[in-house]
């Protein structure tokens, strides 16, 4: 088969490419983890989106409450979780490890801590949901404690991605300065 720049120079058979030098593999974890983090992110953003929809439309009443319920208190301290993508979306393109390290910890703090709280508060209405069949609050005509746990399920699948993907990320970042500071 013939190449571009013609035909391939003499005494070559292909097979001389062991020395070419390789991308490190912390160099190409740390690309990976960032594009995983970054889609986290986005999923995140639509999330607070929607919740910020639903508390803003039912104070605001822009619809009656038999469309939108009113928010649980539970989303209200969920609405500061955009927090830690702002420092994830601030520590990624220069590799800065402190806003890594306080978007993991703010996700904590703003992000899952609110969820698990949301959960013990909603608890009593799934439970009666889940006995008696009736529901008083509602999103769209379903139940707004079964559209919630939906919300909360997904949210804290996203959450608790993004804190690992941080701390592979961190250790592959680490991995890199350690390696600087040995040559």
């Amino acid at each position: 088969m013939a190449s571009r720049a013609g035909p391939r120079a003499q005494g070559t058979d292909g097979s001389d490419f062991k020395h070419r030098e390789k991308v490190a593999s912390h160099y190409q974890m740390s690309v990976s983890l960032k594009s995983e983090i970054r889609k986290l992110n986005i999923v995140h953003v639509l999330i607070w989106l929607l919740v910020a929809a639903q508390v803003t439309v039912s104070n605001l009443g822009l619809v009656s409450h038999d469309l939108v319920a009113a928010p649980y208190q539970w989303e209200y301290p969920y609405l500061i979780s955009i927090v830690p993508s702002i420092f994830s979306f601030l520590a990624l393109p220069r590799n800065n490890i402190s806003y890594l390290v306080l978007a993991m910890i703010s996700s904590g703090l703003f992000c899952i801590a609110p969820l698990i709280y949301g959960a013990m508060e909603m608890f009593p209405v799934a439970q009666q949901l889940y006995r008696h069949g009736k529901a008083y609050r509602f999103i769209f005509g379903f139940s707004a404690v079964s559209v919630m746990y939906l919300v909360m399920v997904i949210a804290i699948q996203v959450h608790a991605w993004q804190i690992y993907y941080s701390k592979k990320l961190l250790d592959a970042w680490f991995t890199s300065t350690q390696e600087k500071k040995k040559k």
